[in-house]
């Protein structure tokens, strides 16, 4: 709360994406006034009833256009940007909105001396092959060249109800007869559920964390690439062959399916390049207490949750007995 006990304000860029739901639920719970900032405005009435009447108002902005970041900063107590891309679709490609799209929020916070929490993800990196790694390495140096003082948060891979990890393998496993098992599947991730990354966003528009530092959240256990699609299967109580496909293999599935106009991939190649590195966090991060636990967050299990958002996927729905089909 500012002073006069008017609620801060907070401005969240892609607050009606998969992760920007969840904060803005986070945020209206503790009372903050939120300005959500899309490029849709009009397909944001979902997110009305996670607050009172008037506390939750969207406006439209687009990250490649500047004038439209500087109007989302104006008056604004506290910046959170959550955009980002899987995959290049017309104009939204990785260096507009990752690069150029952090610089120009990170330029309006500065101007406006509006604190920022940018969201990144846990191996990004402005040298790496990756084209979304290396995008997302450039945003964050641009916005700790711009704004020292700005957290910056990387979390692993997110799970939960609109996730594109689980959710894209189980509906995979209702039709096909296999899962593919890119590079081997020896890829290690540490996923973490969306609403404790909500949460560690949230502590940082409260002013409860050191400012300046990187932040890396990651869940409870680390399972590769394989595990986790057995874990997903016996979830959805599905029987289904895994079949190892080598990287050369994968990069160019992915290229081909990239070509596939007017629908989202379900593999890309850089897609493949980013799973040739494990998404965990780091030694360093743990022994500096850069971490979920450092925050004083419990991380939530996948067991606890993955069920109660994949069981539409399994054979009779709710019904479907114990064993696998």
């Amino acid at each position: 709360m500012t002073k006069n006990n008017v609620p801060k304000l907070v401005t969240v860029f892609g607050g009606s994406g998969f992760v920007g739901r969840h904060v803005v639920r986070a945020l209206a719970r503790r009372g903050y006034n939120i300005r959500v900032a899309v490029r849709r405005p009009d397909l944001t009435g979902f997110l009305q009833p996670m607050g009172n009447v008037g506390q939750i108002v969207a406006v439209q902005a687009n990250l490649r256009n500047r004038a439209s970041v500087d109007r989302a900063v104006q008056g604004s107590d506290h910046v959170i940007n959550l955009v980002g891309v899987l995959f290049e679709k017309g104009r939204n490609n990785f260096d507009n909105v990752q690069d150029f799209g952090a610089r120009a929020v990170a330029e309006a916070c500065r101007a406006r001396k509006v604190a920022l929490t940018h969201v990144s993800a846990i191996g990004a990196d402005s040298k790496s092959e990756s084209q979304y790694a290396r995008t997302k390495g450039l945003g964050e140096d641009a916005v700790r060249h711009i704004l020292p003082g700005a957290t910056i948060m990387r979390p692993s891979i997110i799970f939960g109800p609109e996730d594109g990890f689980f959710n894209k393998f189980a509906e995979m496993a209702r039709f096909s007869p296999f899962l593919p098992l890119i590079g081997g599947g020896e890829t290690r991730f540490q996923p973490v559920y969306v609403a404790d990354v909500a949460e560690a966003i949230a502590k940082s528009a409260d002013g409860g964390l050191e400012s300046g530092k990187i932040w890396e959240l990651g869940g409870v256990e680390v399972l590769s690439f394989k595990q986790c699609l057995e874990f997903m299967l016996e979830t959805i109580a599905r029987k289904r062959v895994l079949i190892p496909v080598p990287w050369s293999v994968a990069k160019f599935l992915g290229r081909a399916l990239s070509l596939v106009p007017l629908v989202d991939p379900a593999l890309t190649k850089d897609q493949v390049i980013l799973l040739q590195e494990d998404n965990i966090v780091s030694e360093a991060a743990q022994s500096e207490g850069r971490t979920l636990a450092g925050m004083g967050i419990e991380a939530t299990t996948l067991e606890a949750i993955l069920p109660s958002y994949l069981v539409r996927f399994r054979p009779a729905g709710q019904f479907t007995k114990d064993q696998a089909a």
